[in-house]
């Protein structure tokens, strides 16, 4: 079974080769590797076509959400998953994933995940079982409180069958794929040994401090809030850990627990 691995890189040659060499010992041997570059202006492109994986490149910067669209539309996997050039996975991650995810036909595999900045969201799991429940969907993996796209393998038929893409524009991309796609999901099966560790790197663009661009974010983080729940809202169901009402005080809520 093809797994293809969307990673987009923005001026990321610190980090490209370690990834790609990550990629390089993965014991699940059917990988399509797409690097999206993001118009960078090192030398990531030039790392990134040393090794044996495809390339799109942009001319300029057009940003994560851009990036990760032109990855899913360039894959050909059964199965999808997108990598932050500056994470790492254990060497037997797509292996358990695949084989979780074609074991039980779910739509969504999710990982265990090491949260190396905010130690307390490391979650991992010690059995496989497959969730088909709205709100335990939810509960289990967390996805609307902590909504990392990285986190899970999708199908990519599914995705393409509910329109699933990414907002471009935004600083927040993930809540608004995430939500809808556990929402959808027929089954998601949670996978024990499948571990992505989570790093927050200089550079990274959750580093970035000029007063701008915080206001930017804190702008596409309460955007991002009120797709999620107006999303639940009209399908009629309740995120756990995720107030109902979006009135200010909830909002101070949510801006807490992230």
């Amino acid at each position: 079974m093809k797994v293809s691995v969307v990673i987009p890189v923005y001026n990321g040659e610190k980090y490209l080769a370690a990834c790609l060499d990550g990629m390089m010992r993965q014991t699940h041997r059917d990988l399509e590797i797409i690097v999206v570059d993001d118009g960078s202006g090192d030398r990531s492109p030039e790392i990134a076509r040393s090794y044996p994986v495809k390339v799109v490149a942009f001319e300029r910067n057009r940003g994560l959400s851009a990036a990760r669209n032109a990855g899913m539309a360039a894959a050909t996997g059964e199965y999808l998953h997108f990598m932050d050039v500056d994470d790492e996975i254990n060497d037997e991650f797509y292996e358990r994933l695949a084989a979780a995810a074609l074991a039980t036909g779910a739509d969504v595999a999710c990982c265990g995940m090491v949260h190396e900045p905010k130690p307390h969201r490391t979650t991992l799991f010690s059995e496989r079982r497959v969730i088909a429940e709205t709100r335990e969907k939810f509960r289990v993996t967390k996805a609307g409180v902590w909504s990392y796209v990285w986190r899970y393998l999708f199908r990519r038929s599914f995705l393409t069958e509910h329109g699933l893409s990414f907002e471009e524009g935004r600083l927040v991309e993930d809540m608004p794929f995430t939500v809808p796609a556990i929402y959808h999901a027929a089954g998601v099966v949670v996978v024990p040994g499948a571990e992505y560790t989570y790093k927050l790197n200089e550079g990274s663009i959750m580093q970035v401090r000029s007063r701008e661009h915080r206001r930017r974010r804190h702008r596409d983080l309460r955007h991002a809030k009120e797709l999620r729940h107006n999303f639940a809202r009209a399908h009629g169901f309740s995120i756990p850990g995720v107030p109902t009402w979006a009135g200010p005080l909830s909002l101070l809520y949510v801006k807490w627990l992230t």
